[in-house]
């Protein structure tokens, strides 16, 4: 596939390093040549220096014949006229666009073939604030991914060493629950990954993948750890976009602080939302943080557009007795920083974005992708298409699947009925099926197991 990605930043960078080695035809543009000289230097893409929405420049980009352009510059306002400069010149069949302001998401009919046409739009705030909010739904969950439309949930859980599990074979997990059908589809011990299966050992400190129908998560958390008692009270460190959002979506069933620096913004917030709480004042202020009570504190989330702002704050709120930090990091390097760190979860926006970009690169019908373990490993949902004679995978036993090595289906979504995949399993035709892998390079031989072959008419 001939991708053009248009901006070198973060997300840009993100979606470069996860396409370029998929044997996709990557060429990136952005007005900063050090940042296009450094990519070239690390993968096999082309670059082209310029402004994004410019004719020439997605031109010389390979505009003309390419199937796809994905905006995810800085600037909303360029992101959307390279999508209108690729649509009307250069007839582009696939247009991604990634728009930040709450002002124009909300006017969606801004965004038609007859106005502003892209396709799909990217709002990383938006995916963010989901993140975070199933985070806080289910606490002890390090990340909680949902797909068929959140009738299914991949979680990732830290094994405790008092959990009724560690240190017993996985097979006990079933025998504990005998009404409640659940799949582990990988542990990560030390960084590294195990396949598991009913004799695998369970040991304190793994971080285990496990899929459930959404009303049974809680259940088989309470297996892997001690359950842990639901969250009250939040504090937010950032009244910016995501902040404010955050608020708003938990403020009716929550106690909610938000700790803003700038006093224009703050008063500003606090206007927008009923019941939260907003304070002015620098979130990295320990004296403040004692007076807000941050040792009763469950969930202290720091959101700020300032990385080390982030780290410090939650590093400090931890100190201080913050039952959970949280802290939201941009700068990959920082992220694997912190995670063996005082702060309980790092959040990627690269990574929370990166999954919904994914989703409409794609080949066959695949209609959810999560970007997992920093992006080493991937979680997918696909839609069986075709007949038994057409597909190699509907009419099929799942054991009698040819999956790639470290790839496993975790449940399959039919219709309203969550199924939890065994090796009897059989795939039916437009079953969503979930798989796991765990290297994402075998991506490839996934998306052709669910191609329709050329017999189905």
């Amino acid at each position: 596939m001939k991708i053009i990605i248009l901006g070198a930043g973060q997300v840009g960078t993100t979606v470069a390093n996860n396409l370029a080695s998929e044997a996709n035809d990557i060429t990136v543009v952005d007005k900063n040549p050090a940042l296009l000289r450094e990519l070239q230097d690390r993968l096999d893409l082309g670059t082209v220096e310029g402004h994004a929405a410019h004719p020439d420049v997605l031109r010389r980009a390979g505009a003309e014949d390419a199937d796809m352009v994905i905006a995810v510059t800085n600037s909303d306002e360029t992101n959307m006229v390279a999508c209108q400069v690729a649509h009307t010149l250069f007839h582009t069949p696939r247009k991604l666009a990634r728009v930040r302001s709450q002002r124009y998401l909300d006017h969606r009919e801004l965004f038609t073939r007859d106005a502003v046409p892209v396709d799909v739009l990217i709002s990383p705030e938006r995916l963010v604030t989901e993140y975070i909010l199933r985070l806080i739904e289910y606490p002890g969950a390090l990340q909680v991914l949902d797909f068929a439309g959140g009738k299914v949930r991949l979680v990732a859980v830290k094994v405790y060493a008092d959990g009724p599990l560690a240190g017993n074979r996985l097979r006990t997990l079933y025998q504990h629950m005998p009404d409640v059908d659940t799949r582990v589809a990988a542990i990560y011990r030390k960084d590294q990954a195990i396949a598991p299966d009913g004799d695998t050992r369970i040991e304190a400190d793994d971080e285990v993948f496990f899929i459930a129908a959404r009303d049974d998560i809680r259940a088989v958390m309470g297996e892997l750890q001690r359950l842990e008692k639901p969250y009250k009270r939040l504090i937010f460190a950032g009244g910016g976009n995501i902040g404010t959002r955050l608020a708003r979506a938990v403020e009716k069933n929550y106690r909610v602080k938000v700790i803003e620096r700038d006093r224009q913004r703050a008063r500003h917030i606090a206007e927008q939302l009923d019941k939260t709480i907003v304070l002015q004042g620098d979130a990295a202020d320990g004296d403040l943080l004692l007076e807000e009570n941050i040792e009763n504190t469950d969930v202290f989330c720091a959101v700020t557009n300032d990385d080390e702002a982030n780290i410090l704050s939650a590093m400090l709120a931890k100190r201080l007795g913050a039952r959970k930090a949280m802290a939201l990091i941009n700068r990959p390097a920082y992220v694997d920083l912190v995670q063996s760190g005082p702060i309980d979860i790092a959040i990627s926006p690269q990574h929370a974005t990166i999954g919904s970009l994914l989703t409409h690169v794609r080949r066959g019908d695949v209609v959810m992708v999560h970007s997992l373990r920093r992006g080493a490993a991937e979680a997918i949902e696909a839609v069986a298409h075709g007949d038994v004679k057409s597909s190699k995978v509907i009419g099929r036993r799942i054991d009698e699947i040819k999956l790639p090595k470290g790839a496993s289906i975790g449940a399959v979504v039919r219709g309203d009925d969550v199924i939890i995949a065994h090796d009897d399993t059989v795939i039916e035709a437009e079953d969503h099926v979930i798989l796991f892998l765990l290297d994402k390079r075998r991506i490839a031989d996934v998306e052709k197991l669910f191609q329709v072959g050329v017999t189905f008419l």
